[in-house]
């Protein structure tokens, strides 16, 4: 019986697999492996015969010093956040863009250069949907540049997507928070929820086809659920009445090439969900 997993792929597949810089090949079946020689286990002596011994004194073990937990980001910002502004959910674009950028709801906006709103054609059928803003993002003001932007757009145009493209080959590109994080720190669960009104916003107004999710943020942020993303992978969820597909970050697949077949399987499912 042949590999249900397997598929032929024509010349324009393997061209557009190239662009992700996924290579095609079929593994051979697993090596059998030999088991490592246990060693025998030792003979047990005669018990030698009990010998008295004088009973010792013991102290207790002192206790371990309390540790300390560091304060939440959210809680020693707190002082300096402000209410999410009124009326996000009517905004037009200008008027959300301008509010993202001024926007102080939560700590994240203390240590921002610039407020990462989003970018592409806003009438696409193709919107994309990443974490948060890396180091770069927040220099360049621009969702997913550097290396992983790089990926990401191999990635569209593998599917004939472009980020400076209009109409047919658009797409716009978006993330669950408008600034980044310290460091690599990942996003809480309150930054998620105190910005996801800009997000929700941004899919009433560019009324997507699909929705791409990339990460375990997005998905966490968009479809309000902790299941593991791989579990979720392969199915067509739906937000605000618009299909979702969800795949890796292309960080993740930077560190882990390997699961670039993955993330080509998750692109050819979104994309026979648009034409279907």
């Amino acid at each position: 019986m042949s590999d249900p997993t397997r598929f032929d792929l024509d010349d324009r597949q393997r061209a557009m697999l190239a662009e992700m810089g996924v290579r095609v090949w079929w593994p051979a079946s697993p090596a059998q492996t030999e088991a490592a020689p246990v060693a025998a286990a030792p003979v047990a002596s005669a018990a030698p015969a009990p010998v008295a011994v004088a009973p010792v004194e013991t102290q207790p073990a002192p206790k371990p010093a309390p540790v300390t937990p560091p304060p939440a980001r959210a809680a020693a910002q707190a002082l300096n956040v402000k209410p999410l502004a009124d009326g996000v959910d009517r905004m037009d674009w200008a008027a959300l863009q301008e509010t993202a950028a001024a926007c102080q709801a939560c700590g994240l906006c203390e240590q921002r250069k610039n407020s990462v709103f989003g970018v592409g054609d806003v009438q696409a059928d193709w919107l994309v949907v990443g974490e948060a803003p890396g180091e770069e993002d927040d220099l360049a003001g621009e969702p997913f540049v550097g290396q992983a932007g790089q990926l990401l757009d191999n990635m569209l145009k593998a599917v004939g997507l472009s980020r400076k493209a209009q109409g047919a080959g658009g797409v716009y590109i978006a993330n669950v928070t408008k600034c980044r994080t310290p460091g690599t720190q990942n996003p809480s669960p309150e930054e998620l929820a105190t910005c996801a009104p800009y997000l929700a916003r941004q899919v009433a107004l560019v009324q997507p086809k699909i929705i791409l999710l990339m990460g375990r943020f997005a998905v966490q942020s968009v479809l309000q659920t902790t299941e593991p993303l791989g579990k979720l992978r392969g199915q067509v969820h739906t937000h605000q009445g618009v299909p979702v597909v969800v795949t890796y970050h292309p960080s993740y697949l930077l560190r882990n090439p390997a699961d670039k077949a993955k993330a080509w399987a998750d692109l050819v499912l979104a994309l026979k969900t648009v034409q279907g």
